[in-house]
């Protein structure tokens, strides 16, 4: 794996690095889809493809986190309704990294995270909202879980990326904020918990990787913390904006590299 240990990066390069982190625990318990700007850092620092293998435990971490903080207000029918679906996404999105190069995974990340945030200001836009998100029994919202599911499993496998998709399917199904953080906070806890065998078979994950990510670590936790904090002094409407602009932004920055 061409990665790159602790002392092969700059003083520079590791602020940036630690930057992220704490971002990473702030989109855990604040803003679901803010950690696409981390996952721009990365590769910016990191090769693009060992940078998905560097931040995996990191966005573990700052998932336990988030299950800590939020664990009694999950959607469980939701998560069993989509895990399967994601499965065949990240089988998908495994089988896509044996061939694809950085640009191509760049650019087809990028691409589904603004067509994504594109359907999701649409459908807002164009009918009320689902109040309930028991709203996934009826047959169109199975069909939707399923295309997201498999989008999202397919996005987090090849580029960590899948948060943005499951940010536009929870907005979509009505969650409000707490039922939102605590139904992707476990979602994403299993999910990439099941993506480390993925990730170390391919060689995205071994030593020099698992020594960067215990320096990074650290700075999970007041991310977190400053997450929790500010959760509760932002309102609805502005936490599905901050949503919707964080997933734009990540798909640009996945677009224009």
């Amino acid at each position: 794996m061409d990665t790159m240990t602790l002392w092969h990066i700059t003083g520079w390069e590791f602020a940036a690095l630690a930057g992220a982190a704490l971002l990473v625990g702030f989109s855990k318990t604040a803003v679901s889809g803010a950690n696409t700007v981390s996952l721009a850092i990365f590769a910016a620092v990191l090769p693009a493809r060992a940078s998905t293998g560097v931040l995996l435990p990191i966005l573990i971490a700052g998932d336990v986190l988030a299950v800590l903080t939020y664990r009694r207000h999950a959607h469980w029918p939701t998560l069993w309704r989509l895990f399967p679906a994601v499965a065949a996404g990240v089988v998908c999105g495994t089988l896509f990294l044996v061939w694809a190069d950085d640009g191509t995974v760049r650019t087809s990340i990028g691409a589904i995270l603004l067509m994504m945030a594109a359907v999701t200001v649409w459908r807002r836009r164009a009918a009320e909202r689902e109040a309930d998100p028991d709203a996934v029994t009826t047959r169109s919202g199975r069909l939707k879980a399923r295309s997201y599911g498999v989008l999202g499993g397919f996005t987090t496998m090849v580029a960590n990326a899948g948060g943005p998709v499951m940010s536009m399917y929870l907005l979509s199904a009505g969650f409000r904020k707490l039922g939102f953080l605590g139904t992707s906070a476990f979602f994403f806890l299993i999910v990439n918990t099941s993506k480390v065998p993925f990730s170390a078979g391919l060689g995205l994950i071994d030593g020099s990787s698992l020594l960067l990510d215990a320096a990074l670590v650290l700075f999970v936790v007041p991310g977190a913390l400053l997450g929790t904090w500010a959760v509760g002094r932002i309102n609805q409407r502005l936490f599905e904006q901050l949503v919707i602009a964080a997933t734009v932004v990540g798909g640009l920055q996945l677009l224009l590299r």
